[in-house]
């Protein structure tokens, strides 16, 4: 029997069970409307798609090829138009996923208004988008199950087989997709950071990133003044999502642990060491110290510790936060990373300066000699200059083969050198983009990053299509620019949202009212909608 056909049996039995009450209820529109709301709850999301990430990381552990993307959404839109097209073009959502960045809820959804990176905007932000999402993408799904119900009914009535539309029903492949979301810093203590995430989780997500970085003075990963915090402090916070998780019995649910210890140089405060060679005293061991020989070495308010054997003080700057020594920063990622996998979280995410594979394998192949599964979340951000980087590290890599670059500006005289336009079809930078065209499959090979995700790309795709259509509507073009750069690509690309108002949900209403009022229904469709000319 077909999931159909089964929901439609099970509708027919209670319809007939509640009598003439239910009379005016069909049990074949309660079935379809059931079907194209799979999801009753957040909840539902979040077990359903904590299994597929699980069994993604399985198949990745299996064959690198196999690893996950996604793209940063600050709209539940976006997400919705981003799985649509992945749908479309790729004939299936499998190894996508929806990332949630901080940054751009930060930027766009604060009720402040455009706030940087720093934890600042309201917490509740952050489950109200992972919820929005959802329901964004829950639509998709009732739109495209509406245009087969529609199928099927056309098929009934011209008495065409329909089994082959049945099954594209029962075999209906869902947008909904795992969300990686993005917690911070955990806005506050453990307590805090476990009462966000059982809202994430009800919201519907499945994994959840958590940074080493002090909640009140968190920073974007890629700009300075970064502060971390002892491990025992992060680690409460990962088990304070465990239980989160558990608590509301997503017993598989995802934890990413994020090191920016790479950009860090700072740590607010020193932790108590209980015996040698714990946590703690390999935190305090990273510090930059002067010798202390006697008690003249100690201004007032200064404080003096004993590190291998030795009396010292710790560099603390006039704000009160103490320095790390120059160097340590690489240590501290590999025991930040192998702590975190220890104690409970399931993937890493390493902040890096640039994107360089060798670099992040040199530090993922340290973690897997002690985590061998060990593997990465990666930000494949925008921050960096992705032209720029890769052009330098093939101009390197050419000079230390001793190739000719006699046609190429030397960076070191100029930094931006290589950005030229007119080197845009050398050698040198089809070279350099064919490295970022494999990037990602270089990465999971080699680096062991098993989801690459890009944070804000919608932030700047808005703005740059944005500036494109403002400069031409309100230039010479009118018009021209909307339905050239705009309309005419849609209908081309044939994009779903060229009809607007059935991506808007106009038809499933329709179908709904005709379902409520039968033939009283007053629909907005028909001849006289200007939709029909697309």
């Amino acid at each position: 029997m077909t999931r159909y056909q089964s929901q439609l049996d099970k509708f027919s039995t209670l319809c007939q069970t509640n009598g003439k009450a239910w009379q005016s209820i069909s049990p074949d529109f309660a079935s379809r409307m059931n079907l194209q709301n799979r999801f009753k709850t957040g909840l539902d999301i979040a077990k359903y798609t904590a299994k597929v990430m699980r069994e993604d990381m399985d198949a990745y552990d299996q064959d690198s090829s196999q690893y996950t993307q996604s793209l940063g959404c600050w709209h539940g839109f976006t997400a919705q138009q981003m799985m649509m097209a992945i749908k479309r073009h790729q004939k299936t959502t499998k190894r996508s996923y929806v990332y949630l960045s901080g940054w751009m809820v930060a930027a766009l959804r604060s009720e402040f208004g455009p706030l940087p990176d720093q934890s600042m905007h309201e917490k509740t932000s952050v489950p109200a988008l992972i919820e929005e999402i959802y329901t964004f993408l829950k639509q998709a799904d009732a739109r495209e199950l509406d245009h087969l119900y529609r199928e099927l009914d056309e098929a009934k009535q011209a008495g065409t087989d329909s089994q082959e539309i049945i099954s594209k029903i029962d075999n209906y492949e869902t947008h909904i997709v795992p969300i990686i979301a993005d917690i911070d810093a955990g806005f506050g203590n453990e307590e805090a950071t476990y009462l966000l995430a059982k809202k994430m989780i009800e919201a519907g997500a499945c994994a959840i990133q958590i940074e080493n970085q002090v909640s009140d003075a968190k920073q974007c990963g890629h700009q300075a003044g970064k502060v971390t915090v002892p491990h025992e402090d992060f680690l409460a916070k990962i088990n304070a999502v465990r239980y989160a998780f558990l608590e509301l019995g997503v017993e598989d649910g995802i934890i990413v642990a994020r090191t920016d210890s790479l950009g860090a140089s700072l740590t607010q405060k020193i932790p108590v060491s209980k015996e040698p060679g714990d946590l703690a005293s390999q935190y305090t061991a990273f510090l930059d110290t002067t010798p202390v020989n006697s008690p003249d070495d100690l201004n007032d308010g200064e404080m003096a510790m004993k590190l291998g054997g030795k009396l010292c003080k710790p560099v603390r700057l006039d704000n009160g936060l103490y320095q790390f020594r120059a160097g340590t920063e690489k240590d501290r990622v590999v025991l930040d990373c192998v702590t975190s996998l220890q104690s409970g979280a399931d993937l890493l995410w390493i902040e890096t300066e640039k994107p360089h594979v060798q670099q992040i394998a040199e530090l993922v192949n340290r973690i897997k000699e002690q985590v061998p599964n060990a593997k990465l979340v990666y930000n494949n951000s925008p921050s960096f200059n992705w032209t720029l980087k890769f052009r330098e590290q093939v101009y390197a890599q050419w000079q230390q083969e001793g190739r000719d670059l006699t046609n190429y500006p030397d960076p070191k005289q100029d930094a931006k050198a290589l950005m030229a336009p007119q080197l845009d079809s050398s050698e040198l930078a089809i070279a350099a983009d064919e490295l970022v065209q494999n990037f990602q499959r270089d990465g999971a090979r080699e680096a062991g990053i098993f989801h690459h995700l890009i944070t804000l790309p919608t932030y700047h795709t808005a703005a740059l299509s944005t500036d494109i259509l403002a400069e031409g509507y309100f230039g010479d073009l009118g018009m021209l620019a909307y339905v050239r750069d705009v309309q005419r690509q849609e209908i081309r690309r044939e994009q779903a949202s060229v009809k607007h108002q059935d991506l808007a949900g106009s038809n499933i209403g329709d179908t709904h009212k005709e379902y409520f009022s039968g033939e009283n229904a007053l629909k907005a469709g028909g001849e006289a909608n200007t939709m029909n000319q697309f």
